[in-house]
């Protein structure tokens, strides 16, 4: 796969441990995929917008979300997605421990395009993660990229 053609997915997830079993899960699927991982809403922000040191960021093709991140909260942070013309069409699924009715809710309400609750289980959080990848990357047709 040409380096052009390679998707990529940015996490936005402050938990360390998280960070590598996503990593794992992915690199256990049978396409290659960059992952650029932030680990707070400002630098997930400040990578989106392209501002600072990240003026040459690459777009993402998903977003998995945390909504529980310091600096700036995942709600937060999907509303200004989601609100910016730039970057509203990047799909964001919000993978989070929460499974309180008021965080779906809202995720939806900021347009969202998929909230899934995390797993404890390492099985079944790998599980979620393929299925996030073959769904989101393998069979969604994704906006084109564009700068």
């Amino acid at each position: 796969m040409s380096v052009d053609a390679r998707k990529t997915i940015f996490l936005v997830e402050d938990n360390r441990g998280d960070i590598r079993l996503i990593q794992e899960a992915l690199k256990s699927t049978t396409t290659e995929y960059e992952v650029i991982v932030a680990r707070d809403g400002m630098e997930a922000m400040a990578y989106l917008r392209k501002d600072g040191e990240y003026a040459e960021a690459i777009r993402p093709d998903l977003i998995l979300l945390d909504l529980n991140l310091p600096k700036k909260d995942g709600r937060e942070v999907l509303a200004e997605i989601k609100s910016d013309p730039s970057l509203k069409h990047i799909p964001v699924v919000v993978l989070t421990t929460s499974r309180n009715e008021e965080d779906i809710s809202k995720s939806y309400d900021l347009h969202v395009n998929c909230y899934i609750s995390k797993s404890r289980n390492l099985t079944q959080l790998f599980r979620i993660v393929r299925g996030i990848e073959e769904f989101w990357l393998e069979t969604a047709v994704l906006p084109p990229k564009s700068p």
